[in-house]
């Protein structure tokens, strides 16, 4: 598919990105109307958890719009994706797999309509974008928000537990095609590394 750029306004970031982690339901309705999140997104695979069940998907449909925040599930944008080799080797700047992956999925006709919706929601109200991972770049939230800063011109903040917000710096080997996000600078440098880049899991 080909990618056309979109221009929106920068006085504010459109788009923000939030990992639930370990944090209570009360904490989480506490960061996201702190940051003013009108609606989240989930983009977990398996929006699922046995040690914490307060962040099921059928429990944050029940308790989050409650609390004023919208909530709805987008698994076009899930992780835990897998690609051909043939695919895989077109990122060769990501060491982890599951980011080669992910990267793959990225350029696929599915995920772009599911982040032209997202898009279009998020200029409606202040959404933020959901996984479980606490830290954004351990996340495929990461490569989600490559995809909107490059290819749509769209600012992101990265929303902290801690309430900070944190502006996203695309991925140092990422460059813009007409098939979308490849990642295949050289950039030693700013290789991540294993240690620091665990797969996108949710």
């Amino acid at each position: 598919m080909r990618w056309q750029t979109r221009r929106v306004s920068e006085d504010r970031a459109l788009l923000m990105t939030f990992g639930h982690g370990t944090l209570s339901q009360a904490a989480i309705v506490d960061v996201l109307h702190g940051a003013g999140v009108e609606q989240v997104v989930d983009v977990r695979r398996f929006p699922g958890s046995r040690r914490h069940p307060h962040v099921a998907r059928d429990e944050f449909e029940r308790w989050l719009p409650a609390a004023g925040v919208a909530y709805r599930w987008e698994p076009r944008l899930g992780g835990r994706r897998r690609s051909d080799p043939a695919e895989a080797a077109v990122d060769p700047w990501w060491q982890v797999e599951a980011f080669r992956a992910y990267a793959a999925h990225a350029r696929t006709v599915d995920f772009g309509h599911a982040i032209d919706e997202l898009l279009a929601g998020a200029a409606a109200s202040r959404t933020a974008v959901m996984c479980s991972e606490s830290l954004w770049w351990r996340c495929h939230r990461r490569l989600i928000s490559d995809v909107c800063v490059l290819l749509h011109d769209v600012p992101v903040q990265h929303l902290g537990h801690d309430g900070r917000l944190t502006a996203h710096l695309p991925a140092a080997g990422a460059r813009v095609t007409a098939r979308g996000l490849v990642y295949d600078r050289s950039r030693d440098d700013d290789r991540p590394t294993a240690t620091r880049e665990p797969s996108p899991n949710r």
